[in-house]
């Protein structure tokens, strides 16, 4: 074992980077995070732990994972290491969406252990090098181009919305460096960057849902109550909400022919937004008793506290995005039991994670034992580092980026977000719509009380478009103080 302290000044020479870098090499896992101000890290390299050090909050976060399932003998050869990207909203708007990916890049590495035997039957160290985007879609694209020009990555991955997803994606097709996504729906991320069905991308793949599979959770969910069956659609002008804006392929004519009627869609607005009180005014006026849309977070809570007060008061309200998160309940309280959405990931979904062997409960329960936090969807996310790790497992050259394409569209495996299988034919209406994209099963939830007592709020599955999704409750109206 050896240590020395280094300066920030020190580090940053010496790593070239300003981010978290988790390595598995030669059965050391470790990860290094920037330091902040004028603060000094201190790095200890020692066997077989993980250490995960943030300079800005001044702790050290060790996390175990459980036995190692893709390391071999130690008679294996070694080859080169393997560097992978990842682009994370650590902070800002969308921080919601990246709150558990230091964590998940931990557990990762340790899963890994001290490399992957890839398709050339070597067995090569892996390095997950992570950046903060701040939630900026310039950031996005002026750390992928660090990672990739300057950290000389071998492929990338990222996740939370399209405002993360594409600008990254557009980068490394650009490069031509691998791409993996998920957690974005595939709308916004093919045809929203200029794809066709007969025209698709060479370098970057994803796999999650469609507009038309929350559409389907919607309705599943809507039809088990009385109302008028009169919308009101809200959407942000971002990538997000131009895709579920779009007049013929967005959410509103799938709900449309499911038997809803349009009653108010005003214009998208310029996110971030902190008055909403002409958008209430025109949902108030056409008597919607549905609301839906895609807002963020922050936008949200301003929202649907401002239509409380103003009298907007819907049977259901179903917003993407802002509602997946616990942290969006708890900042609204009492208020915020009632609301739904789509669900991209529960520790209830009946899959298993393709690095360890753990259901989604057991690695929900293992997040919220060494974070002390609740579970939260975008736990879903660790789906883009499994699909990963298939990959490196399959590419014969890893020096050839040509046979890292080939082996991603030849996945076939079962991980934490279920079956994805890309040997299926590209068809539209299918799981596998068009070339880059597989789609998964989701489903619908509701906001309710916990069940467990050291939590206030949790998400309920009511419809699951895999039969095997367990049902917890029926659908409810939401009721008003």
């Amino acid at each position: 074992m050896e240590e020395r302290t280094v300066s920030r000044r020190e580090f940053l020479k010496y790593a070239g980077i300003t981010g978290a870098t988790i390595g598995a090499a030669g059965g050391l896992g470790g990860l290094l995070a920037a330091c902040g101000g004028t603060e000094e890290t201190t790095t200890t390299a020692a066997a077989p732990a993980t250490t995960a050090t943030t300079a800005a909050a001044a702790s050290t976060d060790t996390t175990a994972a459980p036995a190692e399932t893709t390391t071999t003998a130690a008679s294996v050869e070694m080859g080169r290491e393997i560097k992978i990207g990842a682009v994370s909203p650590i902070t800002g708007g969308l921080a919601s969406f990246g709150g558990p990916d230091k964590w998940i890049v931990s557990y990762v590495a340790k899963a890994i252990g001290d490399g992957v035997v890839c398709g050339d039957g070597k067995k090569h160290p892996v390095t997950i090098v992570q950046l903060d985007s701040q939630s900026s879609p310039n950031r996005v694209a002026e750390v992928t181009q660090d990672l990739i020009f300057n950290q000389k990555v071998d492929m990338m991955v990222a996740s939370s919305s399209p405002d993360t997803v594409n600008p990254a994606a557009d980068q490394c097709e650009a490069n031509g460096i691998p791409f993996l996504a998920n957690f974005v729906p595939w709308q916004p991320f093919y045809m929203g960057r200029g794809a066709t069905p007969d025209k698709p991308f060479k370098w970057t793949y994803m796999y999650h849902f469609g507009v038309e599979d929350a559409a389907d959770c919607r309705l599943k969910m809507w039809d088990q109550i009385q109302t008028n069956k009169t919308v009101a659609y809200l959407f942000p002008n971002d990538a997000d909400g131009q895709a579920w804006f779009n007049p013929e392929k967005g959410l509103e004519p799938f709900l449309v022919k499911g038997g809803y009627k349009t009653g108010a869609k005003p214009d998208m607005y310029q996110p971030p937004s902190e008055d909403f009180t002409q958008q209430i005014s025109l949902f108030k006026k056409t008597g919607c008793e549905v609301f839906t849309g895609n807002q963020t977070p922050p936008d949200f809570t301003n929202f649907w506290k401002q239509a409380l007060q103003q009298g907007f008061k819907p049977k259901i309200a179903s917003m993407s995005k802002a509602t997946l998160f616990h942290q969006t309940i708890e900042a609204l309280g009492d208020i915020a039991i009632g609301l739904s959405d789509h669900m991209v990931w529960h520790p209830k979904f009946p899959y298993k994670s393709y690095l360890t062997g753990q259901t989604c409960e057991e690695y929900a329960a293992q997040w919220s034992q060494e974070s002390g936090k609740q579970w939260t969807q975008p736990l879903g996310q660790l789906g883009k580092y499994e699909w990963a790790v298939d990959v490196l497992k399959r590419t014969k050259d890893i020096e050839n980026k040509e046979t890292y394409v080939d082996a991603i569209v030849n996945t076939k495996f079962e991980g934490i977000n279920g079956p994805v299988d890309y040997t299926l034919p590209a068809k539209l209406g299918t799981s596998k719509p068009v070339p880059n994209v597989f789609k998964i099963k989701i489903a619908g939830g509701q906001w309710g009380k916990s069940e467990d007592p050291k939590y206030k709020y949790d998400i309920f599955i009511i419809y699951g478009q895999d039969p095997n999704m367990p049902v917890q409750t029926k659908f409810q109206p939401i009721t008003y103080a």
